[in-house]
């Protein structure tokens, strides 16, 4: 039984694989300073509303855009599961090329996007993930991490917006009726949203240029189903690629538990 953990600047996410199919999911937001034991109470009650319990565990893979969790998600492994995990960019092989000058600054979270996006569509593809970044990843046809784009999530903005401006309020991210704002929250909601489908599918146009070759385009990430139907560049919407990622990375290490490092 594994337990695949995703860690995001915002949120967490929490999936549980019997080796058969996806037995659970659950979301929780980021925080660095929680503890193994205050995740484990957490993490089995929410368990047993799926019929589980922590006690089921016994596999672990982790990514984390916060190093400073990782500590604690390390010891909720160890004490809990039982295991040493397989930690994405430490211990666990990716066995895919990264193809920038600097490997090292690609992140976690997009290099597991890209395993998960070409296990299900294949390549070459660019995968958006909408989160407190958008990011836009390359994946070549063999699979290859080849770089991508990153620009500030939708929530960034309207919070730099409410931040920045005295009589700007603070509203919630919603398709506006007409693009034409007749208010202050309605021009807001207009220039947030439609100005994103632009950024999105101006972003895939210009990739898929420079690119040269036909390409997928997969939506993944918090918010990404609120441009459904309205971005016409983006073909599939799928919220479960960072978890088929991280279990394709789990089974090309063995599908067992990682060695526990000496020190």
């Amino acid at each position: 039984m594994l337990l695949a953990i995703d860690v995001g600047n915002t949120n967490s996410k929490f999936a549980v694989h019997d080796g058969t199919k996806w037995r659970g999911t659950w979301r929780a937001a980021s925080n660095s300073s929680r503890t193994a034991d205050e995740y484990a109470v957490w993490l089995d009650a929410a368990m047993r509303f799926a019929g589980l319990s922590i006690n089921d565990l016994n596999h672990c893979v982790i990514s984390t855009v916060v190093p400073q969790a990782l500590f604690h998600l390390r010891n909720l492994s160890r004490r809990y599961v039982g295991a040493e995990p397989w930690v994405v960019g430490e211990n666990a092989e990716l066995g895919i090329d990264v193809r920038i000058p600097k490997p090292s600054e690609a992140g976690a979270d997009r290099l597991v996007n890209a395993i998960g996006s070409f296990i299900q569509y294949g390549g070459p593809c660019i995968v958006i993930d909408s989160g407190t970044a958008t990011t836009f990843d390359i994946v070549g046809a063999d699979g290859a991490f080849e770089g991508g784009v990153i620009s500030p999530g939708i929530n960034l903005s309207l919070q730099a917006l409410h931040t920045a401006a005295a009589r700007l309020p603070r509203i919630e991210i919603r398709k506006p009726d007409k693009v034409i704002g007749i208010d202050t929250v309605g021009a807001m909601q207009s220039g947030v949203f439609w100005g994103y489908i632009e950024l999105i599918d101006g972003l895939i146009d210009r990739i898929k240029a420079e690119y040269g070759v036909p390409m997928k385009v997969i939506a993944t990430g918090g918010v990404a189903s609120l441009f459904e139907g309205a971005s016409t560049h983006i073909d599939h919407y799928d919220q479960d690629l960072t978890t088929v990622g991280l279990l394709e990375i789990f089974e090309r290490n063995g599908g067992r538990s990682a060695n526990r490092n000496p020190t």
